[in-house]
Order: C-alpha cells, then structure tokens, then sequence
C-alpha cells in the first residue's frame, strides 16, 4: 500500500540559484546533491518539521513548467510568522495571509516565479 509521498519535483532553470534559495531562504536541508547526468544533479532536500521532500530537478522536455503555479502546499503551524520571517528573508510574496473559516493561506514565488501557497494545518 501507498504509505506517503516521497518527493515532489521543483523545476528550476539554474540548480545553483534555486539551492541557495531553498536553503538559505526558506531553511530545507541538504539530504542529496551528486550529478545525475551532464547536465543536472540530483537534488534532494527535507522540509524542516515533515517526512516529505523536494527535488530541484528540471525533467527533460519540462522547461516550460518552470515559473507556474505548482500543485505544492507548504504547511506552517503559524502562517502570519512564517511569513514575516520569510518576507524580511526576500521571499516574495503575491498574497499575504489571508484567515478563512478552514485556517489561513498565503501565497509565494520561488526564484525562478514557482508559486506555492503556504498554508496552516
């Protein structure tokens, strides 16, 4: 039986950039970086506090996902500092929290303009 979700792929144009965005910027940790082919690694990184993590690592023939909404939600016990602390980090934002009855959201770009929402349990 499926047990969880291993990994999620971010595509990126430059693997250098999009690390330093993901660990400096938002705080994942390093768990794989080695070559994979002659042009990409294999990047690997755990979200701080889950079981999941995501790979930096653009598919040939998928350059065009670069730079769109992804299907990825972040989860933060506290959206509202989250996203002060990642605001004054430079992560840019295009919503700020909003609260609704099931819990409060916001919405952020990475480096290469891959939205993600940020989102409380």
């Amino acid at each position: 039986m499926i047990k969880a979700v291993k990994f999620v792929s971010i595509p990126v144009r430059d693997q250098n950039q999009a690390l330093d965005f993901y660990t400096k910027k938002l705080g994942f940790k390093i768990m794989t970086d080695q070559p994979f082919d002659a042009k990409q690694r294999w990047i690997e990184l755990a979200v701080n506090g889950g079981d999941t993590k995501v790979v930096l690592f653009t598919p040939d023939g998928h350059q065009d996902r670069i730079g769109t909404a992804s299907n990825i939600v972040f989860v933060s016990d506290d959206v509202e500092k989250t996203y002060q602390e990642l605001s004054a980090r430079g992560v840019e934002f295009e919503r700020p929290p909003v609260k609704e009855p099931w819990g409060t959201s916001s919405i952020f770009k990475d480096q290469d303009g891959n939205v993600f929402v940020l989102s409380s349990k």
